[in-house]
């Protein structure tokens, strides 16, 4: 039997607020959990009235569409989706070559007949090193340990198990946003601490 592609599916929620919009890829080959994943997202960014069209673009049979958050947090997302790892790599390879990386991946453990999560995961890195990801499991294919020796990168990873609530997707969402912001924040308080003219800098060699 050979697997259907997955199409390509952007859902936006674009608070005006903020100008920054993370890109989260979801892989999974059953098309129910990306459905859920759109429904959760649209659901709690006040995208109600799109998701029955990105349920249709689940199937390939309808563009993308676009949402609007509700909810004023502050953050704007775009949501593509893959059903195996082969095609979340190239997702992943175009996105950087394009210079606009994915935020953060939601991984599934099983995608026959091709990678599974574990090794998409290895491939994804090897292209962009600071993409975070959450493995979504509901067997025991990994323990923690294997999964942590096989990956080694600890900060880089964390688990969730299937069925998921709610309150856990969005809190992931919100969480890992909000430490690419400050990882951010402290590359730029680093490069002008380390420039010529930064005024401590200047005094230091007035001295």
């Amino acid at each position: 039997m050979v697997a259907k592609a997955c199409p390509c599916k952007h859902i936006i929620s674009n608070n005006m607020a903020n100008n920054v919009i993370h890109r989260i890829l979801v892989v999974d080959d059953n098309r129910d959990i990306l459905s859920d994943f759109f429904r959760i997202l649209c659901e709690n960014y006040g995208c109600n009235e799109a998701i029955d069209k990105a349920e249709v673009a689940i199937t390939g049979e309808a563009p993308a569409r676009r949402g609007t958050n509700m909810l004023e947090t502050g953050l704007s997302f775009t949501i593509d989706s893959a059903c195996q790892g082969q095609e979340a790599l190239e997702m992943v390879r175009a996105s950087m070559s394009k210079k606009n990386p994915y935020l953060m991946a939601f991984i599934d453990v099983r995608m026959p007949p091709g990678w599974d999560g574990i090794e998409t995961i290895s491939h994804l890195w090897e292209v962009d090193p600071d993409l975070e990801v959450v493995i979504c499991t509901a067997y025991s294919d990994y323990s923690w340990y294997q999964m942590a020796t096989k990956l080694n990168r600890l900060n880089k990873f964390v688990v969730l198990k299937k069925p998921f609530e709610v309150v856990e997707v969005v809190q992931l969402v919100h969480s890992i946003a909000e430490k690419r912001r400050l990882q951010q924040e402290l590359r730029i308080c680093s490069s002008t601490v380390k420039s010529p003219n930064h005024p401590e800098k200047a005094v230091s060699r007035a001295r």
